[in-house]
């Protein structure tokens, strides 16, 4: 049984995997770069270990590193939590060489699904929708305009390795196929050392919805139903929801039942995640796995009741799944925002810096899975990921309203965040409404822009002080003596104060 954790990670993620090993008994091991000295996932842990320099290839990237620690803390398993080693098959297979539990899928495992192109050919014979492209790496860029003309213009270029929106191109024009071919090709080899690419039909009005996995090592495998994550910028999630507002229960069971087929085809154990994209008519195919936990988790926590991490443990323990199909279901409606150390109205620059006050959100319904404090310095290292925001509602329109309470609580000076950006989204018609895609961002600028916001709250502030000096008005005609021109007058006050704190 597993009873000591060493978790090759850093900041929230890594606070959030010890949180659920202390509940369960096991001892938490932490490590930390230069730059990471003071985090709170170190004071946190019962026992860290020092493993190099700030940049993570010299400390959280380094394999050697991870595991000397691993054995000076006697550590039974390693969590790699995500990012970082998380889906790099050579660590899963040194830790099962070293004797060393690893709390995700097998080297084989993640080398299907790592490489795109395989994980197309693997999931299409489980019968799971793909999107329409190539199933080799373009090798002839004469051949690639042949193949592009057959399927249809517009398409992706798509990097085979990686991910996180790197060595993608959008083909629009056929004279742009070839230059576009050798952009994706070349951030791709920076990126992942791997510049093998190939061709997927673009999605003009793409959603990306995905769906948790748990498998075990007896076979069973199961869904946690869907998350939606169609709010992106430059490929990256911005906020997530479950459950989507596009679905339908129909189209949920079928697209639960593939991301079954496609795990099982995967011969996959741990937590995974199937991501497909979604056209408007709720036609879908398989996009990629996640083999992995993702940031997005604690949305699915919230709405099925299960703690994904302890469920990892068990799984690497060698348990059985507790659970069948028939017996979750979605509870509620949960939303995720990630609050980033960034400008959004200087193009989302990064800001890091040291956090002089915060003041974290509080209340029924809210969860906050941070891990910077009052005078922790964000380093210029790593992702500028700062928490986590996770609200949960009866309803939709309860957890959207949760979630506006809570980010207008949330301050942190200091360094710049996305905190009201994230505001200006929640009260976004088209989010609001639940009617988003992939675009969502670019086709709201108007309602995103910091200006044009000032433009609205100034007009709403306008009226607002005309209906306060028409009820002032209305306060003077009346008599002030007896406790009905006492009334009047604390109403006339409690609008004043109101306005201000606006």
């Amino acid at each position: 049984m597993i009873k000591r954790v060493l978790v090759a990670n850093r900041g929230e993620i890594a606070l959030r995997i010890m949180r659920t090993c202390r509940e369960m008994g096991i001892v938490s091991i932490a490590v930390y770069s230069d730059a990471d000295r003071n985090s709170m996932h170190v004071r946190f842990a019962d026992l860290a270990f020092y493993i190099g320099p700030s940049p993570s290839s010299e400390s959280y990237l380094n394999i050697e590193k991870i595991i000397e620690a691993a054995k000076k803390g006697r550590a039974d398993a390693i969590h790699p939590g995500y990012g970082f080693l998380s889906e790099n098959a050579e660590f899963s297979d040194r830790c099962k060489k070293e004797g060393i539990t690893f709390i995700g899928p097998s080297a084989h495992s993640i080398s299907m699904m790592g490489d795109k192109i395989t994980a197309r050919k693997t999931i299409m014979k489980a019968g799971v929708p793909v999107v329409p492209g190539t199933t080799e790496p373009i090798e002839d860029e004469q051949e690639a305009i042949k193949v592009i003309r057959k399927i249809g213009l517009p398409v992706m270029i798509k990097a085979s390795a990686g991910g996180g929106g790197k060595g993608m191109r959008l083909v629009e024009k056929e004279e742009d196929i070839i230059s576009k071919i050798r952009g994706a090709r070349s951030e791709a080899k920076s990126a992942f050392g791997n510049d093998a690419v190939y061709i997927e039909k673009y999605i003009s009005s793409p959603h990306h919805i995905e769906f948790q996995v748990l498998a075990d090592r007896h076979g069973n495998v199961i869904h946690l139903f869907e998350r939606e994550c169609s709010v992106q910028r430059r490929h990256q999630k911005v906020i997530e929801e479950t459950p989507s507002p596009l679905m339908t229960p129909e189209v949920r069971e079928e697209m639960g039942k593939h991301a079954v087929a496609a795990a099982k085809a995967a011969d996959y154990e741990g937590a995974g995640t199937i991501e497909f994209i979604v056209d408007d008519k709720l036609n879908y195919y398989f996009l990629e796995m996640n083999t992995r936990l993702q940031v997005e988790h604690p949305i699915t926590e919230r709405v099925v009741g299960i703690d994904l991490v302890r469920e990892q443990i068990n799984i690497s323990n060698g348990e059985q799944l507790t659970y069948k199909q028939e017996d979750l279901y979605q509870n509620g409606h949960a939303i995720e925002c990630r609050i980033y150390a960034e400008d959004p109205d200087k193009n989302f620059m990064p800001s890091p810096g040291k956090i002089q006050h915060i003041s974290e959100p509080l209340g029924f319904g809210v969860r906050h899975d941070g891990y910077v404090y009052e005078g922790y310095e964000i380093p210029i290292y790593y992702d500028p990921l700062i928490s986590k925001l996770i609200v949960w509602g009866k309803t939709r329109d309860e957890a959207i309203a949760r979630m506006k309470r809570a980010l207008s609580t949330y301050k942190i000076t200091g360094v710049k965040t996305s905190i009201k950006f994230l505001e200006r989204i929640m009260e976004t018609p088209d989010f609001v409404k639940g009617n988003y895609n992939t675009h969502f961002i670019e086709k709201n600028q108007k309602y995103l822009s910091d200006v044009d916001k000032c433009k609205g709250d100034c007009k709403a502030m306008a009226i607002i002080a005309a209906f306060i000096d028409h009820q002032d008005r209305l306060a003077k005609a009346q008599p002030t003596n007896g406790e009905a021109g006492k009334i009047s007058r604390w109403k006339a006050s409690g609008r004043r104060m109101s306005l201000q704190r606006l």
